[in-house]
C-alpha cells in the first residue's frame, strides 16, 4: 500500500471488549484510523508495542482515531492472549485476526516464508486513504507517542491546505507555507 492509495476490501473477525465482532474496510471510513500490524501474539516485542498503544489509547480517541491491531493469529488466539496477559488485558481497541493473511497481504506486509506480518503501521484518513506508512524490522519496536505526533501532523495538514509540518513538529508549533521565498532559506 502506498501513500494516497485506498484501503482494499476485507472482512475479518476481531476480539474487541470481550466480544467477537466483524470488521471491514468500511469501518475505517468516516474517521481517522491506525492499522497496526505485528508478527504474533504471545511473543516478546509485540506486547510491549500493544501495551504502549493501550496506554496512549485515550489520546488517540480524543483525536477521533480508532486503532486496529492485526496479526495472522485468529481472533480466538487474540482472546486467549487478552485473557492471560496483564499487558494485553489493558487493550480497548479491536485485535483483528487474519489467519488467511489476506489483510496482511493487501497492505503489503506479509513475510511469506513465515506466514507472519511485518511491523507495519498505516494511518488512514476518513476517506479510507493511506496518509502514513511505516515498516520496522522485526526486532525494532514502535513508539505510540511518536505515532500520536505523526497522526496530529497528518490531521493538521488535512485541515490546513497550503501548510506543511516541518521535522519534529508538535501541536501548536509553527508550520510552513511552501513558497519560492523559502527555497534555499531553511
Amino acid at each position: 500500500m502506498y501513500i494516497g492509495s485506498e484501503v482494499q476490501a476485507f472482512n475479518a473477525t476481531a476480539f474487541h471488549k470481550g466480544e467477537f465482532v466483524e470488521v471491514s474496510e468500511q469501518d475505517l471510513k468516516g474517521k481517522w484510523s491506525v492499522v497496526f500490524f505485528y508478527p504474533a501474539d504471545f511473543t516478546f516485542v509485540c506486547p510491549t508495542e500493544l501495551g504502549d498503544l493501550a496506554d496512549n489509547y485515550d489520546e488517540f480517541q480524543k483525536l477521533g482515531v480508532e486503532i486496529y491491531g492485526v496479526s495472522t493469529d485468529t481472533h480466538f488466539t487474540h482472546k486467549a492472549w487478552h485473557d492471560t496477559s496483564e499487558t494485553i488485558g489493558k487493550i480497548q481497541f479491536p485485535l483483528i485476526g487474519d489467519p488467511t493473511g489476506k489483510i496482511t497481504r493487501n497492505f503489503g506486509v506479509m513475510i511469506e516464508e513465515a506466514g507472519l506480518a511485518e511491523r507495519g503501521t498505516f494511518v488512514i484518513d476518513p476517506e479510507g486513504k493511506i496518509q502514513i506508512v511505516e515498516i520496522n524490522a522485526g526486532g525494532i519496536g514502535r513508539d505510540a507517542s511518536e505515532l500520536l505526533r505523526k497522526v496530529k501532523a497528518a490531521q493538521y495538514v488535512a485541515t490546513h491546505p497550503g501548510e506543511v509540518c516541518p521535522a519534529k513538529w508538535k501541536e501548536g508549533e509553527a508550520t510552513l507555507a511552501p513558497s519560492l521565498d523559502l527555497v534555499g532559506k531553511i
